[in-house]
């Protein structure tokens, strides 16, 4: 080998071993930041029932404390259904949009205004990740439509199977058993939404709309002691038999840590 070839395999070499030093030197930074995330809050949790798990806001750290612990996020809680409203679509690192007993086309001042933020923070590439009402309020603010279902209420636990991947769906499931309290469902997808998993059900119970944005119509941060006080304080509303058979299925096991993980990566933008 000639000389020059020698420095030209040496100098490649260097720029090869300096590369992958930055690269672990940015894994280990990201590790270590804390992403700050806006919580839309939606609603509250009923006072009667605050005993259970706290707040909206509280069962969500719970949530990711509990599952997604590295992935360091502070959620910070905008309070829209009270009138804050937020400052700028990067106000925060990520959004995160809880449920709600509303409706997404409800003609509440509010509901305007969360709906023109998430369009904003869309637009922005922020990351976005909505929960049963937000999972709705993002199909409704980028183009969507969002109705009452048909079959009624979707109550208890039941069964997303995921019918498309994505790089953030990691650890890879086929299907997950989830919580769901609604009675919306989102029937027509905005442009540019895909649809990433359905349960018997909800046809569309897991969205994107690009990258950056996802949506579950199942509420993971609901505990079975907290899904069965809404049951049973419901029954009026879903009905005596849909409720037994809810309640029921209370027991069985449900697959908060998988789509936790996937929701922190989403945030998170890993």
């Amino acid at each position: 080998m000639s000389e020059r070839s020698e420095r030209t395999m040496s100098t490649v070499t260097f720029s090869a071993r300096r590369a992958d030093r930055s690269l672990r030197a940015s894994r280990r930074a990201r590790q270590w930041t804390t992403t700050r995330v806006g919580v839309l809050e939606c609603d509250h949790v009923d006072p009667r029932f605050v005993g259970i798990g706290g707040d909206v806001v509280d069962m969500l750290r719970t949530l990711f404390a509990t599952h997604a612990p590295d992935a360091r996020l502070d959620l910070v809680p905008v309070d829209v259904v009270a009138g804050e409203r937020a400052e700028a679509p990067d106000q925060f690192d990520a959004w995160l949009c809880s449920g709600s007993r509303h409706s997404v086309y409800d003609p509440y001042e509010w509901i305007a205004d969360a709906a023109a933020l998430v369009g904003e923070v869309h637009a922005a590439a922020v990351p976005f990740v909505g929960v049963c009402f937000g999972h709705q309020l993002l199909a409704h603010a980028l183009g969507g439509r969002v109705e009452r279902a048909t079959s009624g209420w979707g109550a208890g636990v039941a069964t997303i199977a995921v019918d498309a991947a994505a790089p953030w769906m990691n650890p890879q499931a086929e299907k997950l058993a989830l919580h769901f309290m609604h009675q919306d469902q989102v029937v027509e997808l905005p442009p540019g939404g895909e649809v990433l998993g359905h349960a018997d059900h909800c046809p569309v119970a897991l969205l994107s709309v690009g990258p950056a944005a996802i949506g579950v119509q199942a509420h993971p941060e609901f505990t079975p002691a907290y899904t069965d006080a809404l049951l049973a304080d419901r029954v009026a509303r879903i009905g005596d038999d849909e409720v037994v058979a809810a309640r029921a299925g209370l027991a069985q096991p449900t697959d908060e840590a998988t789509i936790v993980r996937w929701m922190a990566r989403v945030l998170t933008g890993v």
